[in-house]
């Protein structure tokens, strides 16, 4: 009888040490687990914080470079386009916050909505992303490409969005209030297409869990690098090195341009990157100090790595 209740509570102890209160939004023990790879500072709830400086100077550097660099390392699904926006000319960079929605079933639903009501939750499901954001936080959000009645967000919630992160939304969804969108400072968005319909028939099902945008995989605190040909998602633990990299490919580019239309680059248009030129480009760069957006530790340390001297 005594092994007995010490089993008893034991299993009742590691039934307490457990959050089963939330089911909708991610434990930050859930997301840690996911983002392991990350070792610098966290949200509270748990998401990697990656650097403002990493966030504002990828709004700089080019998809393609970042998608290279990515390559290089196994990540192949992380980028998608085919967007509509809300400023489709003005480059959005942040930290993502994910969301999926799914087709909406009675039994879910009341389950979801139970949970909201125990956490203080007002409102319909699609507004509580929005608490959740902060400052240079992006809401991207799975809506498995519904529009019509798949609109996320309508302007209200489009000020929410504006007032929480500063920066905007990624829908794999619809939106309706375009225009009014449009028109809120501090707000851009990409989203599949708009409509005049209410959201209808669709629940959210989690908050910070991993999360599919078309081809690509999205984990809670990505950078999330947003322009006129599409979107991709750099897993934290890799933006800054993605960033300088795509940086110091664009120095590169620069210099090519320069000896190309100068006529001193011969026939190696896209580069002949001999040690010879890497010594000009780094001249170069000692002339036009102004051009660095990275710092001189980080240039040099790439230089040395693509010329073949780093140890």
């Amino acid at each position: 009888m005594n092994q007995l209740l010490v089993r008893v509570f034991c299993v009742l102890a590691i039934a307490g040490s457990l959050d089963l209160s939330a089911q909708v939004k991610m434990t930050r023990q859930q997301i840690l687990f996911y983002t392991a790879d990350w070792k610098g500072e966290r949200f509270p709830d748990g998401r990697p914080k990656i650097p403002a400086s990493v966030v504002q100077r990828a709004a700089n550097v080019t998809i393609e470079d970042l998608w290279d660099f990515l390559q290089d390392r196994g990540y192949r699904c992380q980028f998608e386009n085919g967007w509509q926006a809300l400023h489709i000319d003005r480059p959005m960079t942040g930290r993502a916050l994910t969301a999926q929605y799914m087709p909406a079933r009675p039994d879910m639903v009341a389950a979801i909505k139970a949970e909201g009501k125990t956490e203080g939750r007002t409102g319909g499901n699609n507004m509580w992303p929005i608490n959740e954001l902060q400052n240079e936080d992006i809401y991207v959000a799975d809506g498995f490409g519904k529009i019509v009645e798949g609109t996320l967000i309508g302007s209200n919630l489009g000020s929410g969005i504006a007032a929480h992160s500063q920066v905007g939304f990624v829908f794999d969804a619809g939106i309706r209030d375009a225009a009014e969108n449009r028109e809120i400072a501090h707000l851009n968005g990409f989203y599949r297409g708009s409509d005049p319909s209410a959201w209808k028939d669709m629940t959210l099902t989690s908050i910070n869990a991993p999360i599919r945008i078309g081809r690509a995989t999205v984990l809670p605190g990505d950078l999330v690098v947003a322009k006129q040909d599409g979107i991709i998602f750099v897993p934290a633990s890799l933006a800054a090195a993605a960033v300088a990299s795509a940086e110091f490919t664009n120095l590169q580019d620069a210099f090519n341009f320069e000896l190309n239309s100068s006529g001193t680059n011969g026939a190696e248009f896209e580069g002949g990157w001999t040690p010879a030129k890497y010594s000009a480009f780094a001249k170069w760069i000692d002339q036009h100090p102004d051009k660095l957006k990275m710092t001189r530790q980080e240039f040099d340390a790439e230089l040395a790595h693509r010329s073949g001297q780093s140890k």
